[in-house]
């Protein structure tokens, strides 16, 4: 067994149980209570939850590995750029869509080693299924026992192009740049949705391009990058360069482009569509 594969069963587990915390305040009758954090961003009763099981499950999977997670304490930059390898978490990414129920949020765990997110897992609590990947053992997709591996596919200019988009942040920018490439393509498919649900349609094939145009912290990207990473695609930054974790004091990610055909010249479609 390698040395990423024995996490792959105990991961799977604890974000299940996770979760299964999270639906029980999303099915409940009573209205979420929802605070508000000093990043004026939105908190309820089930993200903690989440952080609690997950934060302890990884401690006890491998008390060696610090666990950084959206809902815990951050430590600061002098503590972390020590760091080389550690947990990733966003125990509820998609707060928002939690609280307007339309169930595209998920729980993330990933793993850094160095820069790079080497495995990630992304669950969806209300259909149930389960992305993983993780670095040398592919990218996999899992639901009601059925297990199928991911694999980004290819693109090519004249034919359709499939985009995701945050339905909040940076449409009127991405609008703009998608219209200066419509003549490169047969048509341009722009879908909304939310958490990183954006990057799991490009690891399983049924979008290209996900351009971030908007601010988003490591914890929010980590774990479907890994399994990005896995199913053939990449994340880079505005400079075309690959994102980069646990770099820099602040958790906040550059804007990004996420690709699933690493074959395809995305630099000059980038740079075109910004013109």
């Amino acid at each position: 067994m390698s040395d990423l594969e024995k996490f792959i069963s105990p991961l799977k587990q604890l974000v299940i149980n996770a979760g299964a915390e999270i639906l029980e305040v999303y099915e409940s009758s009573s209205p979420i209570e929802v605070e508000q954090k000093s990043d004026d961003s939105p908190v309820t009763k089930a993200d903690y939850a989440a952080h609690v099981i997950i934060d302890k499950g990884l401690k006890a999977l491998d008390p060696a590995y610090p666990v950084l997670s959206e809902e815990g304490g951050i430590p600061d930059y002098q503590e972390r750029r020590s760091w080389q390898r550690y947990w990733l978490v966003d125990p509820l990414d998609g707060t928002k869509e939690f609280i307007n129920k339309n169930g595209e949020f998920t729980v993330n765990i990933a793993l850094i080693d160095g820069s790079e997110a080497i495995l990630g897992m992304v669950y969806v609590p209300v259909t149930g299924v389960l992305y993983y990947g993780a670095k040398g053992l592919g990218g996999w997709k899992e639901q009601a026992g059925k297990r199928q591996r991911l694999q980004a596919k290819a693109v090519s200019l004249g034919q359709d192009l499939k985009v995701v988009g945050s339905r909040r942040h940076g449409a009127e920018a991405l609008d703009l740049m998608l219209t200066n490439i419509t003549s490169k393509f047969n048509s341009i498919d722009l879908v909304s949705m939310g958490s990183s649900l954006k990057i799991c349609a490009l690891a399983e094939g049924t979008a290209d391009w996900y351009p971030r145009l908007a601010l988003t912290s490591e914890w929010d990207t980590a774990a479907a990058h890994a399994v990005l990473a896995a199913a053939g695609g990449k994340i880079i930054d505005e400079q075309l360069l690959p994102l980069t974790y646990n770099q820099k004091d602040s958790l906040l990610n550059p804007f990004f482009h996420a690709v699933g055909d690493t074959g395809f010249d995305w630099s000059k479609l980038i740079n075109e569509a910004k013109a």
